[in-house]
C-alpha cells in the first residue's frame, strides 16, 4: 500500500537522484599542478657552476682526480678571485666540485698512468741510460789521449766523429725516457743546441782569428765543455726527477693556486742551485783532464739553460727554451759576423762592441754574456711558467 503523501512514480519516469553531499568547507580542493620530488632541487640560473661544468665536460670527464680538473680550469684562465664568481673559495675547491658532479661511470679507472713516485726498476733505466752520454764522450777522450802520437790525424778525426755519434745517440735515447723527456717534442731546440755545443768547442778559436785579420787555417778545439755537459746529463736528470716529484706533492698538498705557486718556487730553484753544484765539479775535471786551465765561465752558463730548456720540455712548456737557445746562438753567430762586416768601408764603428767585450773578458766573455743571459730570462719565465698548476699535469 501506499499512503497519501508518498511520491507517486509513473512508468518511465527517471528514478530519483541520491542527495550528494556538499564538501567542507576547511577540505581545500585538490590541485591538479604535479609535485616535484622530494630529493631534488631545481639548478638554473642559481647553480653557476652547472654552466662551468657544462663548458668543460670533456675536461671533467677525462680526469682522474680533481687536481687534474684544477689545473686544466687554471689553463684556461680561471683563478681562486674566479672561482668566488662560482660560489667557492679556490679553484680546487671548484674542482672537487666539478668532480663530485660527474657520473663514476664515465671517469678513468684509477690504473692509468700513474703519477711520479717509488718506482726503482724505471729509475734504475732512465738512470743508466742518463749516464751512458757521458761514458760515450769519457771513452773516446781516453782513446784520444792514450793514442795521442801514435795514431794519424786522419784515424783521430774518424774516432771524434764515431764517439761523438756515439754520444749523440746515447743522448737521443735518454732524452726519450725518463723525467727528461719531452712529451710535446723540443720542436728546432736540437739544431740551435747542437750550433752552441759546437761554439762551445770551436767558439774561441774561430773568434781569435778573426780578431786577428783570420781565419787563416784551422783553429784549435777545446772538447772540455764537451765532456763535461755529457758527464751532467746524469744530475740533471735526478734534478729534474726531484723537482717534479716535490711539485706533484706540493700541488696534492696546496689549497689555492697562490698557495702552490709559492711552494714551486723556491724548488725550482733549489733544483738549479743543486744541478749547478754538479755541474761545476765535472767541468773543472773534464777541462784539466784535457790540458785546460780551469772551468769556463761559458760552459757554466751553457749547462744552465740547458737545463732549464729542457726542464720547461719535459713539463710541456718547449718554446721558451727554444726562443732562448735560438737568441743565444744569433748572439754568438753575430760576434764574428760583426767583425768581418766592420772590415768593409765605413762600417768600422759595428766591431767596436765586440772588441771592448772581448777586451774585458776574452774570447770566451762573448759566450758567456750570450748563454748567461739567455739562461737568466729563461730562468725568470720558468719561475712563472712551472708556478702554474697546469704545467704538472702534463709531466
Amino acid at each position: 500500500m501506499t499512503r497519501p503523501d508518498d511520491p507517486v512514480t509513473l512508468p518511465g519516469d527517471p528514478a530519483p537522484f541520491a542527495s550528494v553531499p556538499e564538501r567542507p568547507a576547511e577540505i581545500p580542493p585538490r590541485s591538479t599542478a604535479r609535485r616535484a620530488p622530494s630529493g631534488t632541487t631545481r639548478r638554473g640560473p642559481a647553480d653557476p657552476v652547472k654552466s662551468l661544468l657544462h663548458d668543460h665536460r670533456d675536461l671533467c670527464e677525462r680526469a682522474v682526480d680533481p687536481l687534474e680538473i684544477a689545473a686544466g680550469l687554471e689553463a684556461h684562465g680561471l683563478t681562486d678571485r674566479t672561482a668566488a664568481r662560482y660560489r667557492h673559495r679556490d679553484v680546487f675547491a671548484l674542482a672537487e666540485e666539478l668532480y663530485a658532479r660527474m657520473p663514476p661511470r664515465t671517469r678513468e679507472p684509477a690504473g692509468g698512468p700513474p703519477g711520479p713516485g717509488p718506482d726503482t726498476e724505471a729509475r734504475a733505466a732512465w738512470t743508466l741510460l742518463a749516464l751512458l752520454p757521458g761514458a760515450a764522450a769519457l771513452a773516446t777522450a781516453g782513446v784520444l789521449r792514450v793514442t795521442e802520437g801514435v795514431l794519424g790525424d786522419g784515424t783521430r778525426a774518424l774516432v771524434t766523429v764515431v764517439g761523438a755519434v756515439l754520444a749523440c745517440l746515447a743522448l737521443r735515447a735518454c732524452l726519450g725516457r725518463g723525467p727528461l723527456r719531452a712529451p710535446e717534442g723540443a720542436g728546432r731546440a736540437g739544431m740551435y743546441a747542437c750550433w752552441l755545443l759546437s761554439y762551445a768547442v770551436y767558439g774561441e778559436g774561430l773568434l781569435a782569428q778573426v780578431m786577428t785579420g783570420g781565419p787563416d787555417g784551422p783553429w784549435v778545439g777545446t772538447p772540455g765543455p764537451l765532456l763535461g755537459l755529457a758527464a751532467a746529463v746524469a744530475p740533471a736528470a735526478w734534478c729534474a726527477h726531484l723537482f717534479t716529484v716535490r711539485a706533484h706533492r706540493k700541488l696534492a698538498g696546496s689549497r689555492a693556486l697562490e698557495e702552490f705557486g709559492a711552494g714551486v718556487r723556491p724548488l725550482l730553484l733549489a733544483a738549479v742551485t743543486l744541478f749547478l753544484a754538479a755541474l761545476l765539479p765535472l767541468l773543472y775535471l773534464a777541462d784539466l783532464g784535457l790540458g785546460g786551465s780551469g772551468t769556463p765561465v761559458a760552459a757554466v752558463a751553457l749547462g744552465v739553460l740547458f737545463f732549464v730548456a729542457r726542464l720547461l720540455a719535459a713539463h710541456g712548456l718547449p718554446e721558451p727554451g727554444t726562443v732562448a737557445l735560438a737568441g743565444a746562438c744569433a748572439v754568438e753567430a753575430g760576434a764574428p759576423a760583426l767583425v768581418l762586416a766592420a772590415r768593409l768601408p765605413g762600417l768600422e764603428p759595428l766591431a767596436r762592441p765586440v772588441d771592448a767585450l772581448v777586451s774585458a773578458g776574452g774570447t770566451g766573455a762573448v759566450s758567456a754574456l750570450a748563454c748567461g743571459g739567455a739562461a737568466i730570462g729563461l730562468l725568470l719565465h720558468a719561475a712563472l711558467a712551472l708556478s702554474r698548476a697546469s704545467a704538472h699535469t702534463r709531466s
